[in-house]
């Protein structure tokens, strides 16, 4: 059921961001014109870029998008989560606008007829600051976010076209330099990230194990050392990107747990999580695929069509052959028709009430047609949730039985007595259950 706008309480947000709006930005601005040297960081390349005066409209356009977001709005929690995505990229960027203020640095020629009228009016309020992260891109990230999920065919097309305007509109305006763009995203991602608009938002968790605690050591060295690379100068800037990602992957295994990679039980990351974490990501896919090269993707495990290996590509055969896919990987993202995803962090144990799940998700796959139980190399994580069902579903009764019978069918299946002890509580609880 189609549920009415909550246009009342979405007004009041609106009446609280907009004066906020205006005063912060403001203030920012003549902050940053007080000084008395504000630097610019404009590449030589940007000379190249043209003025465009029809793209005011687009640029012009984002405030409409804006107010009426916070109108049509279903939810409460969906009203919130935006309401404070919005709050939140107005509370980091102008952070950024006061710690670190930028000018933009490129005179604009006068522009006359109606589009000179908009850049007046423009210049009425929004002084040459305000440069990184580009507010307007952080705004763009978070209203294309809201607005996708409501629309649908052609209308979406028309979103994608418009919002992509808007994007360049940020150039071709003259109102900001290029390094505002991609530090826009990475603010605008951080947004998405922190308040979802549907899902649980990443939870702090105050005991972790102390493996947990060490591998996260290891990602904040390797976030450290991005930082030292980008200090490199101009051409070493995209290390940034890679030091925000390994930053957030040592804050899921030290604090957040599978929940930070906001991965859908689809198989799906948030665009948020795609965004943020992707240098990783990447990272972690050649690192599995070297791995495995020269192994068989996967290996059926016992008499039924319970397959055990790493997660396939599309491009795969093993991505087409099964009717169902049970994927136990947290950090790399599924796309298959049939997929079930019950991931954890790599290397680490899940708690025995996961692996029951997972292993419960097996079963009821098995019973449809060829399953896939897949984790990042097809080693550990996936060969744990298929000894669980080999032991609750299957025909092994005891723990060794059922490793012996994946060892068998895959050699290079990796497990740690820490891990099998999980493995054996969730049997035994398993079993004691009625």
């Amino acid at each position: 059921m189609k549920l009415p706008p909550l246009w009342k309480p979405g007004l009041v947000w609106l009446l609280v961001l907009g004066p906020l709006f205006f005063l912060s930005y403001g203030f920012a601005n003549h902050h940053a014109a007080s000084a008395a040297v504000v630097p610019s960081i404009v590449f030589d390349w940007e000379r190249h870029i043209p003025l465009w005066p029809w793209t005011i409209l687009p640029y012009w356009s984002i405030d409409i998008f804006y107010g009426l977001s916070l109108l049509i709005c279903t939810t409460r929690l969906e009203l919130r989560r935006h309401g404070l995505r919005l709050l939140t990229a107005q509370l980091i960027c102008v952070a950024c606008f006061l710690l670190f203020p930028l000018k933009f640095s490129t005179p604009r020629p006068h522009v006359d007829g109606w589009a000179g009228q908009l850049f007046d009016a423009l210049a009425g309020f929004d002084l040459p600051y305000n440069q990184a992260p580009s507010l307007h891109i952080v705004l763009l990230l978070i209203l294309w976010d809201f607005y996708r999920q409501r629309l649908h065919g052609a209308w979406k097309g028309v979103l994608h076209v418009w919002s992509a305007l808007i994007g360049v509109s940020v150039l071709t305006t003259f109102q900001h330099h290029f390094i505002d763009i991609p530090t826009g995203l990475l603010a605008g991602s951080l947004c998405l990230w922190l308040w979802p608009l549907d899902g649980e938002r990443p939870v702090w968790e105050w005991s972790v194990s102390a493996q947990r605690r060490r591998i996260a050591l290891y990602y904040a060295v390797g976030a450290f050392a991005c930082v030292l690379v980008a200090g490199l100068g101009r051409a070493w800037w995209w290390f940034y990107w890679p030091a925000a990602s390994l930053t957030l992957v040592a804050l899921c295994y030290a604090a957040l747990g599978e929940q930070g990679f906001q991965k859908r039980v689809n198989g799906h990351h948030s665009i948020a999580a795609r965004l943020l974490f992707w240098p990783y990501r990447v990272g972690a896919w050649l690192n599995a695929r070297a791995w495995t090269l020269g192994l068989p993707r996967s290996a059926q495990v016992g008499d039924r069509d319970v397959w055990l290996g790493r997660l396939p590509l599309p491009w795969d055969g093993d991505h087409h052959r099964f009717d169902q896919v049970v994927d136990v990987t947290a950090e790399l993202g599924f796309h298959h028709p049939g997929a079930r995803s019950h991931g954890w962090l790599d290397l680490t144990e899940p708690s025995p009430e996961h692996l029951l799940n997972a292993a419960r998700s097996v079963e009821i796959a098995a019973n449809k047609g060829p399953v896939l139980v897949s984790c990042a190399l097809g080693f550990s994580r996936s060969s744990a949730v298929v000894a669980t069902w080999l032991c609750v579903y299957g025909h092994c009764s005891t723990v060794d039985e059922a490793v012996a019978l994946l060892r068998q069918a895959r050699p290079q299946v990796v497990l740690k007595p820490v891990l099998i002890g999980v493995i054996e509580r969730a049997v035994a609880e398993a079993r004691s259950t009625p």
